[in-house]
């Protein structure tokens, strides 16, 4: 398997993996899967700015997960922070796929200046609920994140209300001056 830079051509794939996540688990909140021109545009729109990866088998070819990060907040005190997600495909689950995708994210993250990671994680109200587990909390404390907060009862899809829940991964020093921060793009062409 290798990571390699996500394309706008890989939105078909990308979003094959991603639609059991919507319609079958409160992973995440959306409610409908995606078109594949939509998930193009949310690779070529995440592309302008940050890395979008994907794990591929090196003999079939096929895509077994992705990552890509986005802003954590709007506003410009906050760019040295980004929002992580990371989706598996099914079959391909708990082959270390997740772990290897954070990592490579966490390197080229590191290359652009970004000092935190963070994930907002959706989490069960009851212990048996069939749509969600804990599962995604685990691997983000096993890569290292820390809890730093919680709503109650922000999200609610299947007919059940689910909390959210906000770990943090501080990745680089927290200098004074800042450090400089560049788009991914930059850090491509000096490749």
């Amino acid at each position: 398997m290798f990571i390699r830079m996500a394309t706008p051509q890989d939105a078909e794939f990308l979003r094959a993996i991603y639609a059991p996540y919507v319609e079958k688990t409160a992973i995440t909140f959306e409610y409908d899967v995606p078109s594949v021109e939509e998930f193009r545009q949310r690779i070529e729109r995440t592309l302008e700015h940050y890395p979008y990866l994907v794990a591929e088998d090196e003999v079939t070819g096929a895509i077994l997960g992705f990552v890509y990060v986005g802003r954590f907040r709007p506003r410009r005190a906050c760019d040295w922070s980004v929002e992580t997600s990371i989706y598996v495909s099914e079959d391909a689950r708990g082959g270390g796929i997740g772990r290897m995708l954070h990592e490579a994210m966490r390197e080229r993250l590191l290359e652009m200046g970004i000092t935190n990671m963070c994930a907002s994680i959706a989490v069960p109200r009851d212990a048996d609920d069939p749509f969600l587990t804990e599962a995604s909390v685990r691997f983000h404390k096993r890569m290292g994140y820390r809890m730093v907060g919680r709503f109650d009862c922000c999200a609610y899809k299947f007919g059940r209300w689910y909390d959210m829940v906000w770990m943090e991964l501080a990745i680089a020093e927290h200098t004074t001056p800042a450090p400089e921060l560049r788009s991914y793009r930059e850090v491509r062409k000096e490749a």
